[in-house]
């Protein structure tokens, strides 16, 4: 592994959502590994979250600010968990009021940052690496097919707020997508609104940083980095992903996380047959309506599939008093299925023999991770950027199902039932495109794969980059 000897100090400025904090924090530890010296920005509550990476390196710095105050985030909240991704447009919003702050920091260092590593979220902090005089890198925690989204959406969002449908002629193979599956980010946009002139600034300014680290691989999204290189004017674009298979510091699951749970369910799935348990997961920061959850409860009981299901609820659902499933549900579907409430370790069951599909909402993360286990996506896209994640997963690539789509959706549980029954079975062209994007995965961080030779030629760049 080639080591950094130049000493270079590189300041990592994550966003503070799950999603994106553990690819930041994954690559994190691949820059530690090489030799570079790293200081951390997090505010107060967000750090428990470096403690596995901290626990790794204790080489590497913290630099914790206070989370600044803002009209519309609750008093104690500090990351996309606490509010939901409505929250998404305030949090930026507040940390950029960080940037003087941050800039005195730097003078008054005795040895500053030379680079600033900074997620796609935080564009803000482009112009103030321009301030300082230094380099700044954006993150991209999604894929090229997403960014170059983006970037068709931000540069022309005046003549676009108006449209049913946008057509993006530029891109490859000239998508179109209806408004309401454009990422939900975009959507909010509110013109003269404080923090969405500054997500729009930012999302623009990200186009101009030094160079751009996706968490994703060439053989996966290879025409759309070559046209982000296109669009950027240089090549310093490094696709470096799944980060996760490069190594990551041991990761333990939240407090309170029952390690008795994880034993029962590693036990039962021992019982299943090859390829048969479905994992249903819509991630940490969306809880479906209790209405959605009686629907899929049923279809899950219907389709006669075993599967594992991992419902996750927000604190105000359960003041409100909704139930987890339907009662009786769990009794009903015992030895069939299994009801994990909050918590589990996605990537390690994924990775199980008898887990053959994975029914969630193509989030890039649980996307790669499914990839990398090589199991079906059964794909129910609600908002942010998965409804992109889907038309590549299921049109342009061939290796997902498209079960159900929208935020607000509740399907009918007898064709739900159908879908899933007819998704898990195991001669289907998906599940052999599966397979082969997860060999494609797999290869591309060994010696001699794109990813690997993409980081090698980072580090190189990096190395030369401390004093100017």
């Amino acid at each position: 592994m080639p080591t950094s000897k130049s000493g270079l100090h590189v300041l990592v400025f994550p966003f503070p959502a799950q999603g994106h904090m553990l690819p930041v924090l994954d690559f994190t530890h691949q820059l530690a590994q090489h030799g570079f010296a790293i200081t951390i920005l997090v505010t107060p509550k967000n750090l428990p979250i470096l403690n596995p990476l901290l626990s790794a390196h204790s080489s590497i710095q913290t630099l914790v600010f206070p989370f600044p105050h803002h009209p519309s985030i609750p008093c104690g909240a500090e990351n996309v968990k606490d509010i939901g991704n409505h929250g998404t447009g305030p949090i930026i919003g507040a940390l950029s009021k960080l940037n003087d702050q941050l800039i005195q920091w730097f003078k008054a260092h005795h040895s500053p940052p030379d680079v600033i590593l900074s997620d796609f979220f935080l564009g803000w902090t482009q112009d103030m690496a321009h301030q300082i005089g230094i380099p700044r890198i954006a993150f991209y925690t999604s894929g090229a097919f997403i960014t170059s989204v983006f970037y068709h959406l931000w540069q022309n969002i005046e003549s676009l707020v108006s449209k049913n449908v946008v057509n993006f002629v530029d891109l490859p193979k000239s998508p179109s997508f209806i408004w309401d599956h454009l990422p939900s980010v975009f959507r909010r946009y509110r013109k003269s609104d404080p923090d969405w002139e500054i997500v729009k600034n930012g999302m623009i300014a990200n186009m101009s940083s030094w160079g751009s680290i996706f968490n994703t691989f060439d053989a996966l999204e290879e025409e759309y980095l070559q046209y982000l290189k296109k669009i950027m004017g240089h090549d310093r674009i490094f696709a470096v992903g799944p980060i996760n298979l490069m190594g990551s510091p041991d990761r333990m699951g939240p407090c309170g996380s029952s390690t008795d749970t994880n034993q029962r369910v590693v036990k039962w799935l021992d019982g299943c047959p090859d390829r048969s348990v479905l994992y249903v997961c819509f991630g940490s920061q969306k809880s479906l309506s209790e209405a959605q959850m009686e629907a899929l409860a049923a279809g899950l009981e219907q389709s006669g599939v075993r599967f594992i299901w991992v419902v996750m609820s927000t604190a105000q659902q359960m003041a409100q008093g909704c139930r987890f499933v339907l009662d009786g549900f769990e009794d009903r579907v015992s030895g069939k299925g299994i009801v994990i409430k909050g918590w589990a370790p996605q990537v390690s069951t994924l990775s199980h023999w008898a887990v053959g599909g994975i029914l969630c909402h193509c989030g890039w993360n649980s996307v790669l991770e499914a990839m990398v286990a090589g199991v079906k996506i059964l794909g129910w896209p609600m908002e942010a950027e998965q409804f992109v994640n889907a038309r590549l997963l299921v049109d342009y690539l061939g290796a997902a199902f498209r079960i159900c789509e929208g935020v607000d959706t509740v399907p009918d549980p007898i064709e739900l039932a159908c879908k899933i029954s007819q998704s898990m079975r195991k001669d289907t062209i998906e599940m052999v495109r599966a397979r082969e994007l997860q060999d494609k995965a797999l290869s591309t961080i060994k010696v001699g794969g794109s990813s690997k030779k993409n980081m090698d030629r980072l580090v190189k760049e990096l190395a030369q980059l401390q004093g100017h």
